[in-house]
């Protein structure tokens, strides 16, 4: 019967090295995440009063938002009422005809009152980062408070920052459903091409010119 184990001990300590050292480089996207963002995450009542609130897209349900979406456009609408922001960019997947995320939280946001003068359409946020390097460069937006659930906040915050968008960001909680868990667990796989976005800062799938439908909302009266 083969030997399963390394003969020597300057293998196995080779070997646990080797590990120990993947580990590390593992868990570095996740550190830098953390480092980055931890002092920037509030509550709604905390967070600094910013022009922008940027909510992140996560998904329909018969073409209206999913309950975490929905948590996150009440969470908006709720820093609109309370005059800690004053226009709201909603950024979502509109990459085929029959699936428009900004337009369905467009509608759900103006039900909680936020009018409709004071909502932009990004329709091509189809990820973090894409959403943020648009927010920057498309929308000329500088500062932002962010606007998605704790798991994701932090990789938000870290990546907004480095497209050059100085971000606060709410955090939204969840019960920790079977949702919430695969949430967490996507974040750590998310996290290494969070690090890669951030250090080559690709362009995002579609960039396109630039829209002033961030400093038309600003420019209108109440």
């Amino acid at each position: 019967m083969p030997r399963l184990l390394p003969r020597t001990r300057r293998t196995q300590r080779r070997i646990v090295q080797a590990l120990m050292v993947a580990c590390v480089l593992a868990l570095a996207p996740a550190t830098w995440m953390h480092t980055t963002a931890d002092a920037r995450v509030r509550t709604t009542a905390q967070v600094p009063a910013r022009d922008v609130a940027v909510v992140f897209g996560a998904g329909l349900w018969k073409g209206r938002p999913t309950p975490y979406l929905a948590h996150r456009l009440d969470a908006a609408a709720e820093l609109y009422r309370a005059g800690k922001v004053r226009v709201v960019l909603v950024t979502g997947d509109n990459s085929r005809v029959e699936y428009d995320e900004p337009d369905a939280m467009r509608a759900y946001l103006a039900k909680k009152g936020v009018p409709d003068a004071r909502i932009v359409s990004d329709y091509a946020g189809f990820d973090t980062w894409d959403s943020c390097v648009r927010a920057k460069k498309i929308f000329g937006v500088d500062r932002a408070v962010l606007v998605t659930q704790g798991f994701h906040i932090r990789r938000a915050i870290a990546l907004c920052q480095a497209a050059g968008v100085d971000s606060y960001g709410v955090g939204v909680s969840e019960p920790h459903d079977s949702v919430w868990y695969y949430g967490g667990v996507r974040e750590l796989a998310a996290a290494g091409k969070a690090a890669l976005d951030a250090g080559l800062k690709p362009d995002p799938h579609f960039l396109g010119g630039k829209e002033g439908g961030v400093a038309e909302a600003l420019g209108k009266k109440d």
